[in-house]
């Protein structure tokens, strides 16, 4: 049945990923008025979004915003299926990177960094980062159920450079790189939304009590990472830049929680310098009613390993 549906679907992504990218916009356009004004895709969540993180903003300011988003957000989606085809000449026509130098300059040292980064923009594309890097980057991927599918989608992932790890094989693939003294960039996306239960840590979030991942900062402490964030800014309609920002070379001298705490801090600046370009379909506050109940299940977690 996977293989099946394999056959039937793959040949259709494939002969739109190799439209021209007018083309592809004019059917992004199309596809933009049934999800928001026919079928109103998650638009509830967006709005419930956006509305907890600019409480300030009018309802015509949000609407705005929202509406700006699914334009966008289908523009991804049309984005991500040319990525099967995209030559290395036009992505870096159309996402370019600003100072890459900063991240080479660390790799020319030997150092291994952790590329933090969010769901701005488009991160699809950066699949580009090792053509501008001196370094070996490696990226989390899920696993897809389909097999076929699974494998076209890595092969699209790798096709410049990038190695993808399982996200569940991530540290062992970090921890076997530290051990054979391989050095390498690590794409660590550390915005969204963490299960409560694997939560070490809460923070303000557009001034609003959420869990966070703190995977990166811990990697970064074990491992020495260079710590550089990576924002994607939208110049136009199909067209993209990168700017690295450094949050410290030297991670053991913080505190905890200290590096995820400037992460987020330059992630709610960036997404307030473009808030429609943010991935608000994805329920980022849903846990924002737990904090207490997660604080009173961690405490009575401590005090039974004291005991």
């Amino acid at each position: 049945m996977n293989f099946i549906l394999f056959v039937f679907t793959y040949p259709f992504i494939w002969l739109y990923s190799l439209l021209p990218m007018r083309i592809l916009y004019i059917k992004s356009d199309f596809f933009y008025f049934l999800i928001y004004h026919v079928f109103g895709y998650r638009k509830k969540v967006v709005l419930e979004n956006l509305n907890l993180a600019f409480p300030n903003k009018t309802d015509k300011e949000i609407k705005d915003i929202s509406k700006k988003f699914f334009k966008h957000f289908v523009d991804l989606i049309f984005e991500s299926i040319k990525a099967f085809s995209i030559s290395e000449k036009l992505i870096l026509k159309r996402y370019k990177y600003k100072n890459p130098e900063l991240v080479n300059i660390y790799a020319k040292q030997g150092r291994s960094i952790a590329l933090v980064g969010a769901h701005q923009a488009n991160w699809e594309w950066s699949i580009s980062l090792p053509i501008p890097l001196q370094i070996d980057v490696y990226g989390a991927y899920t696993k897809l159920n389909n097999k076929y599918f699974e494998k076209a989608v890595r092969e699209s992932r790798e096709k410049f450079g990038v190695i993808g790890f399982k996200t569940s094989e991530t540290v062992k693939g970090i921890q076997k790189n530290f051990n054979n003294k391989k050095q390498g960039a690590y794409i660590l996306l550390s915005d969204q939304s963490p299960q409560p239960h694997k939560t070490f840590y809460w923070r303000d979030f557009f001034g609003i009590k959420v869990p966070v991942h703190t995977g990166a900062e811990m990697l970064s402490k074990k491992f020495d990472f260079v710590v550089i964030n990576y924002v994607t800014k939208k110049i136009k309609r199909g067209y993209y830049e990168v700017e690295f920002q450094l949050i410290t070379d030297s991670p053991k001298d913080f505190e905890n929680y200290q590096i995820t705490d400037k992460y987020t801090e330059l992630t709610e600046e960036n997404i307030k310098r473009q808030p429609e370009f943010y991935l608000w379909s994805h329920k980022r506050f849903k846990h924002k009613d737990i904090f207490e109940e997660w604080k009173e299940i961690m405490a009575k977690k401590q005090k039974e390993k004291k005991n």
